[in-house]
């Protein structure tokens, strides 16, 4: 059996939130938190404490690596995994993904419990990530 995973969600797009949370609860993943923007996200990522964090690259006016970077620095050392999401594709992104605190993306088409357990396993088994 599949250990509950608590999700929080940040994305300035109102209808991929709603749609995500449907998509992801269906599928096994609590998502106990949506925010839209990177003030939103830091105040729940303390109070709620997720499991994982999925963020979007683009939000509006804000850059969703650098609120992976600030997620990873103002929640200390028990900072949730942060996965980047998007509707382009990976290769646009590829190096400053890898140059960001996150342990993978995932595009917005293919978002499933299963790609968040695959890249969080990966974590799991490579912990320098």
């Amino acid at each position: 059996m599949e250990v509950m995973l608590r999700c929080l969600i940040v994305d300035d797009s109102p209808h991929f939130l709603k749609v995500a949370r449907t998509l992801l609860g269906g599928e096994g993943i609590t998502v106990v938190g949506v925010a839209s923007t990177g003030a939103e996200a830091l105040r729940q990522a303390i109070e709620l404490r997720p499991d994982v964090t999925l963020v979007d690259i683009n939000l509006g006016g804000e850059s969703g690596f650098e609120l992976a970077g600030r997620l990873a620095w103002e929640t200390g050392d028990a900072h949730p995994p942060t996965i980047m999401i998007s509707t382009q594709a990976e290769e646009d992104y590829a190096e400053l993904i890898a140059a960001s605190p996150a342990v993978g993306f995932v595009s917005k088409t293919a978002l499933s419990a299963r790609i968040i357990r695959d890249l969080l396993d990966g974590v799991s088994e490579n912990p320098g990530r």
